[in-house]
C-alpha cells in the first residue's frame, strides 16, 4: 500500500507542471513560457531558502561569539587582577629581603669583635639552646623563616649549632633570614612575571574575540532581513549595539 501511495505521489509531482497549463487557458496557448515561470519560481524559493539559512547561521554565529567575547573580557579581568596581586607580593617580598639584609649587616658589623666564650656547665649551654629555639620559633612566627627551621634546629639538622654563643647565634639566624628573604623573592618574581604573561595572553585572546564578534555582528546585519523569524532578529539587534559599544 504504501509502495502504491508513493508511486502516485511522483506521478503527480511529475504532473504537476502540465495540470497547471490545464488548468490555465492564457498558459495553454503559451505552454513554454508557463514551464519557464515554474522554473524562476522554484528558484526563487530555492534561493530564498538559501538566503534564510545563511542568515541564521550568521545570527547564531554572532550569538557564539558574542558569548565568547563576553567570557573573554571577564576572564581577562580576572588575570589583570592576579598580576596585580603578584606585582604587589613581589614588591614587598623585595622590601622584606632587603629590611633582613640591612638588619643583618647591621649585627654583623656590630659584632665584628669576637665575643669569648665562657660557657661550660651543662646549664649554660642549655639557656644557649633554648635561646636559639626561641629566636627561631619567633623567626618562623614572623613568616622570616620556614615553619621547618625550628625542627631541624631540635633536630641537629641544616647546620643549628646550639652551642654557639648567643651573640653568634643571632648573627647566624640572621644570615638564614636573610637568605630566606631573598629566596622568597626570587619566587614571588617569578610568579609575577607567570602572571604577567597568562594577563597579556587573556588580554590579546579577549582583543581577538572581540574583532571577531564585531565582524560577526556586522555579517549578520547585512542579512538580518532574511531571518525567518523574530527571535533571531531581536538576537541580531542585541548583538548589534554590543559590537556598536565595542568599536
Amino acid at each position: 500500500m504504501m509502495t502504491l501511495m508513493a508511486v502516485w505521489a511522483v506521478l503527480m509531482l511529475l504532473a504537476l507542471p502540465a495540470l497547471m497549463l490545464l488548468g490555465d487557458a492564457e498558459k495553454m496557448r503559451d505552454p513554454v513560457g508557463a514551464l519557464n515561470n515554474v522554473g524562476v519560481i522554484r528558484r526563487y524559493h530555492e534561493e530564498r531558502a538559501r538566503r534564510r539559512a545563511e542568515a541564521v547561521e550568521a545570527a547564531r554565529f554572532a550569538a557564539e561569539l558574542r558569548t565568547a567575547a563576553v567570557q573573554a573580557r571577564e576572564a581577562a579581568g580576572r588575570w589583570q587582577a592576579h598580576w596585580r596581586a603578584a606585582e604587589e607580593h613581589a614588591d614587598g617580598a623585595w622590601q622584606a629581603w632587603r629590611k633582613a639584609e640591612q638588619r643583618f649587616a647591621r649585627t654583623r658589623a656590630g659584632a665584628a669583635y669576637p665575643v669569648p666564650d665562657q660557657a661550660r656547665t651543662p646549664q649554660e649551654y642549655a639557656d644557649r639552646e633554648t635561646f636559639l629555639h626561641r629566636a627561631l620559633r619567633a623567626a618562623a612566627k614572623r613568616g622570616d623563616l620556614p615553619a621547618t627551621a625550628l625542627a631541624a634546629a631540635i633536630a641537629g639538622r641544616d647546620g643549628w649549632d646550639p652551642r654557639l654563643h648567643p651573640v653568634d647565634q643571632e648573627i647566624v639566624v640572621l644570615r638564614a633570614v636573610a637568605g630566606h628573604r631573598r629566596r622568597s623573592h626570587r619566587r614571588a618574581v617569578a610568579a609575577e612575571q607567570a602572571a604577567w604573561q597568562d594577563a597579556r595572553l587573556a588580554a590579546s585572546t579577549r582583543d581577538r574575540l572581540c574583532r571577531e564578534a564585531v565582524t560577526a555582528a556586522a555579517r549578520a546585519a547585512a542579512v538580518h532581513r532574511h531571518l525567518p523569524d523574530r527571535e533571531f532578529r531581536i538576537v541580531l539587534v542585541g548583538s548589534r549595539s554590543w559590537s556598536r559599544r565595542l568599536a
